[in-house]
């Protein structure tokens, strides 16, 4: 049976007088559907990265409120959420997490709604839901105040991702929802291992190693895989290409457990994906730090299928002219470049993000087919 595309709505960040982009956002989701879903007196969980603190690309708060706000007037109770990290950094535990995300804007007076940590105090408060279709997944580890709510939206920052090629709505859902051990879970396909003649001493990877699993011997970095958990968190930290990934299908295992474990946070409830792409930074916004975006801004997508969305994006992505100065632009004229035809892979080649979407699909998460409908 032939499946029928998915509509994917979009409009530009063009704001001329008279309007603001924040106006053409609520047209955007109110356009797409958004008010077709019950929400009165139901709560909703808007899923969102705050941002590592340091990094400056992630969303503003502003675009959460105007998400807040439709829910609410559609009669809903609304509160922004995300779960805690694997790995060092100002999000791995409830109170260091809200303090980041009030660090950098995210709070009730701001966005009009409350910040909730999903999977709890310490990232173990999760609920373990059965993956329907599941292939690497038997019951995906999901945060609990999530799977409590009763409508699932979620607000993605679309950009590049060191493993998975580039983060969006399955990313966001599928590894942002899952607790501390979802997130291992989803992880442990691939672990990384130390070039020692690259290496240069300089200890960065451990500072960004959460599980003490790597060690130096005469200043040479080594990792012990029965700590590592894969989270490839060195493999971004590293400057000079010394780590890198010994599986060549962690990476395709990665995707299809991240669309396993969206696909378990989304069956059987309503939910609605919306993704900005701007600010498309080479790396994910755990980083803290955000590096030149790889190309233009492009502008705001919605739909209630996060398999065409993410599709859409990726395309629109592909269809934009290389930023100078930014890492795809210095990879593309380095010695010896390989032109993988695709701006994520030129970008980070050990990354890779087909395989996600063909598994999401597969699984019957949504459809990579799509129609855009623009909204002026």
């Amino acid at each position: 049976m032939e499946k029928k595309p998915s509509v994917v709505y979009f409009t530009n960040f063009r704001a001329r007088p008279g309007t603001s982009v924040l106006q053409k956002l609520e047209k955007l989701i109110r356009a797409a559907g958004i008010g077709n879903i019950d929400m009165e007196k139901k709560m909703v969980a808007i899923k969102i990265h705050f941002g590592e603190p340091g990094n400056l690309a992630y969303l503003r708060p502003n675009y959460a409120k105007v998400v807040a706000d439709v829910v609410k007037s559609l009669g809903g109770m609304p509160f922004l959420t995300d779960c805690n990290t694997l790995y060092v950094g100002r999000r791995k535990n409830a109170l260091d997490h809200m303090d980041a995300a009030y660090e950098n804007g995210f709070s009730p007076f701001s966005t009009g709604c409350h910040v909730i940590i999903a999977d709890g105090l310490k990232g173990t408060d999760d609920v373990e839901v059965p993956v329907e279709g599941g292939q690497y997944v038997t019951t995906a580890k999901i945060g609990r105040a999530i799977m409590d709510a009763d409508v699932f939206i979620s607000l993605n920052h679309f950009k590049g991702h060191e493993s998975t090629g580039f983060g969006g709505a399955i990313k966001n859902i599928g590894m942002g929802c899952g607790s501390r051990r979802g997130k291992m879970e989803q992880h442990n396909s691939g672990k990384p291992t130390v070039d020692q003649e690259l290496c240069r001493g300089c200890h960065v990877c451990a500072k960004n190693c959460a599980h003490g699993a790597i060690s130096f011997t005469d200043n040479k970095a080594s990792i012990d895989h029965n700590k590592c958990v894969g989270c490839g968190r060195c493999i971004g930290a590293c400057n000079f290409d010394a780590v890198y990934n010994g599986n060549w299908a962690a990476n395709a295992q990665l995707n299809c457990k991240m669309a396993e474990y969206a696909k378990a946070v989304v069956d059987g409830r309503p939910s609605f994906h919306i993704s900005l792409v701007m600010d498309v930074s080479p790396y994910c916004d755990c980083h803290a730090e955000s590096d030149v975006p790889i190309v233009p801004d492009v502008g705001m997508f919605a739909s209630f299928d996060p398999v065409a969305l993410d599709q859409a994006c990726a395309d629109a992505c592909q269809a934009q002219p290389v930023m100078g100065g930014s890492l795809l632009d210095d990879n593309m004229k380095a010695p010896g470049f390989v032109d993988h035809g695709d701006i994520f892979t030129n970008t980070t080649p050990e990354s890779e993000w087909e395989s996600c979407l063909a598994h999401a699909e597969k699984i019957g998460l949504g459809v990579r087919e799509y129609e855009v409908k623009v909204i002026k």
